[in-house]
């Protein structure tokens, strides 16, 4: 193709998109990492205000496990409140995701923004207390990803027996996750447990009226109720899904509501997977391919499949954890099913098996 008709077609391509977005005042908004100025407030923020407010004025910490399912808000809300407290009243926040950064090592590495390499990990430790001698808020995020090689979970321990007296607050989608540690951990952090339990379709809709207006020139509040019943009933109240079909519907991505959020839907857990650890991603393939669906079976073919790409498989426990972790993300579902006379659970995955080899192709190619 000569040169100019590039051009000429570069062109064309950017009037349409001006055309198309041209109801969009702020992109920045309908981003899934954006802290919004006024976000919604419900009872469960209020007793993490309150736990900080107290925190702040006596020193004493009063650690939290906030528990929820993915796009409930938990990692939004302490984004928020890391923001607000450290602006306004000084009380430093230090985060770190326990996805990317899966072990203790790993996560005390990433808060002092030093490499992991060169270090002990009593070092990391000796300086993380020299660094922040006074009050701070610690936020482990996605703790339950900690890697099952950390299986003391040494970073719990050391924060919640430190001379410093963090505060310490685990993000988890499992609400269970303080029965997984060790005893003398357990005793020390002894956290508050707090369920952020799923916007309901009203609480999403007011999320949607205030992205529309701070982002849109106008919007259609039909629409944005459509838009909110569809997330409530078919996607766990996943606010991310709400906010990419919104998007999608004013940048006229289909030509109907249901179709922007089937494609929102679709979108979402393309990044979910894309966003994976490889034992995980192994785990949901062997559910797909699995025609039992039955948990036992599926480790047997997980195990199989986990071999078979050079992977060391799980342990049960692990591989049961991590099923909990992806029904609360919404890629599977655990189903109560009657064999004989027992019962046992039974995996149905809510992704097809060609997004999965998609992702796998990419991840497991030879180089």
């Amino acid at each position: 193709m000569p040169e100019d008709d590039i051009e000429v077609y570069i062109q064309k391509s950017r009037e349409q998109a001006e055309r198309l977005n041209s109801g969009v005042k702020d992109f920045t908004v309908f981003d899934l990492n954006h802290i919004p100025d006024k976000p919604l407030i419900r009872e469960e923020v209020k007793k993490i205000v309150d736990v900080f407010v107290r925190y702040h004025q006596t020193g004493i910490p009063r650690n939290l496990l906030i528990a929820g399912a993915r796009g409930s808000g938990k990692t939004l809300t302490l984004k928020y409140l890391a923001k607000t407290f450290s602006g306004k009243l000084g009380l430093p926040f230090h985060a770190v995701n326990c996805r990317v950064h899966n072990t203790s090592f790993k996560a005390l590495a990433h808060m002092l923004k030093v490499r992991p390499r060169g270090y002990s990990y009593s070092e990391l430790c000796t300086r993380f207390e020299e660094q922040i001698p006074d009050k701070a808020v610690i936020v482990l995020d996605e703790v339950d990803m900690l890697s099952e090689k950390d299986f003391r979970k040494d970073i719990l321990y050391f924060l919640s027996r430190s001379v410093r007296r963090f505060n310490v607050v685990l993000l988890s989608n499992n609400p269970k996750f303080v029965n997984t540690l060790d005893e003398s951990t357990r005793s020390s952090l002894q956290p508050d447990l707090l369920v952020f339990r799923n916007y309901s379709a009203v609480e999403i809709h007011e999320i949607l009226q205030e992205r529309a207006r701070v982002g849109l020139h106008s919007s259609d509040d039909a629409i944005l109720a459509e838009i909110s019943a569809l997330v409530a009933r078919n996607t766990n109240s996943d606010i991310r899904v709400a906010i990419r079909t919104l998007l999608y519907v004013v940048t006229h991505e289909a030509s109907s509501v249901a179709e922007c959020f089937d494609q929102a839907r679709h979108d979402i857990m393309g990044d979910m997977l894309q966003n994976l650890n490889d034992k995980a991603l192994l785990v949901l393939r062997s559910a797909v391919d699995d025609p039992t669906g039955f948990v036992k079976q599926v480790y047997t073919r997980y195990c199989q499949l986990s071999r078979t790409m050079g992977e060391d498989p799980y342990s049960y426990y692990y591989f049961y954890s991590n099923l909990a972790f992806l029904q609360s993300v919404g890629l599977l579902m655990l189903v109560s099913a009657k064999v004989d006379r027992a019962y046992t659970n039974r995996i149905h995955p809510l992704v097809s098996k060609e997004q999965i080899d998609a992702v796998m192709t990419a991840r497991f190619r030879p180089e």
